[in-house]
């Protein structure tokens, strides 16, 4: 049977990405981020390829797919820093599991799951030091590092690391980098004062980790970079670092049709052919996460060539308008992969659906088959 729509997920290059991260670094710890299924490409199997390519640790965002790492059976230190209320903490803590800590509430809640599996939490303190989404304040800092303090007399937490998210690493001359590191050092040394050992503190992502080496301490936390896509243009082609992609997106033609000059094309007829001409029927569309954004502007290789999507994507396909090129029934075509051999690249859809090569990759919906390559194990 063949799938309607495929990514192929490479991931010799996954661990070709992370190796060149591992070494960029000098020698610093290495946190791989799999969270949001791996950015769009398998949590569980790209999770298992970073630890065997070298990574020191994984990170999530939600504790449900620490836990979904661990169900795939995938060894090594793990890191979920974004809870509710009511979060699987109990699990999480069983299972090996660090957890991130923002607030005294989320800690209260850490350690009533600690004490309830008899076992000490592993965490890492979240700070704000000046995105203003996640983390603790400076100002509030203190209080929390009161309550840190006696959780880990009690015998119901360990901390163990410290964070903190940049807002402007994609824009490396930008003056909040400078404070922001700043206000981290600062966490630090309020931390450190108070006796607490931090044996990881880590504050670089993608775009510092490729260009920001005073962001480093002794972790970075790359998550994008590690799929061979660039966090940004001011921070460089992902191809400049050595980097290669690891997803490539591609689907058959499943229909051929001969249509003369003036013919309006998909929804609302926002495309009108300018001569007589061959429309490709292509089974991919906004519900496997094509953007529909991109109507009209994404680029696909197709008969050796590059042409534009023609006309709206729907929800489940597009079409192209291919002229006379030679293709044929059941021919693959691709909509984004490596541009070195020609391919277009997530950040030329990202371009053409005027958003971030980020959206591209995670808005890859569960409707698209993931064939993995290049497996190491």
């Amino acid at each position: 049977m063949t799938a309607h729509v495929t990514a192929k997920i490479d991931l010799g290059a996954l661990a070709h990405n992370v190796q060149v991260l591992k070494e960029r670094t000098g020698g610093r710890k290495l946190m791989i981020v799999v969270k949001a299924d791996a950015y769009g490409h398998g949590l569980v199997k790209c999770g298992q390829a970073a630890v065997n390519a070298g990574a020191d640790y994984l990170g999530v965002a939600l504790l449900e797919e620490a836990v979904a790492l661990r169900e795939g059976n995938v060894p090594g230190p793990i890191l979920a820093w974004l809870n509710t209320p009511n979060d699987r903490f109990s699990e999480c803590i069983a299972r090996d599991i660090d957890l991130g800590v923002n607030s005294i509430a989320t800690l209260k809640a850490i350690s009533n799951a600690a004490y309830s599996v008899d076992r000490v939490a592993r965490v890492h303190v979240k700070v704000d030091t000046g995105l203003h989404r996640n983390g603790v304040t400076l100002n509030d800092l203190p209080e929390l590092i009161a309550a840190l303090t006696k959780a880990q007399e009690e015998g119901t937490v360990k901390v163990i690391g410290v964070m903190s998210h940049f807002a402007y690493a994609d824009e490396p001359s930008n003056p909040t980098i400078a404070i922001q590191i700043a206000e981290f050092k600062q966490a630090v040394d309020q931390l450190e004062a108070a006796g607490i050992e931090l044996e990881f503190k880590h504050l670089a992502n993608s775009a510092a980790t490729l260009g920001l080496p005073e962001t480093y301490f002794n972790m970075v936390r790359p998550g994008v970079a590690a799929y061979g896509v660039s966090p940004g243009e001011e921070v460089g082609q992902a191809v400049d670092f050595d980097l290669k992609p690891v997803m490539t997106l591609t689907a058959p033609i499943v229909l051929l049709k001969n249509v003369p000059a003036g013919s309006g094309v998909s929804y609302a007829h926002q495309y009108h052919t300018s001569a007589d001409t061959t429309l490709a029927l292509i089974p991919a569309g906004y519900a496997d996460g094509i953007p529909r954004s991109a109507t009209n502007k994404g680029p696909v290789l197709v008969g050796g060539e590059i042409r534009k999507v023609a006309g709206r994507v729907c929800m489940d396909q597009f079409v192209l308008d291919v002229g006379n090129l030679d293709v044929s029934l059941g021919e693959e075509v691709i909509l984004f992969g490596d541009p070195s051999r020609g391919e277009p690249s997530v950040e030329d859809w990202a371009t053409a659906a005027d958003t971030i090569s980020y959206e591209i990759i995670t808005r890859i919906g569960p409707r698209v088959h993931r064939e993995y390559l290049n497996n190491s194990w």
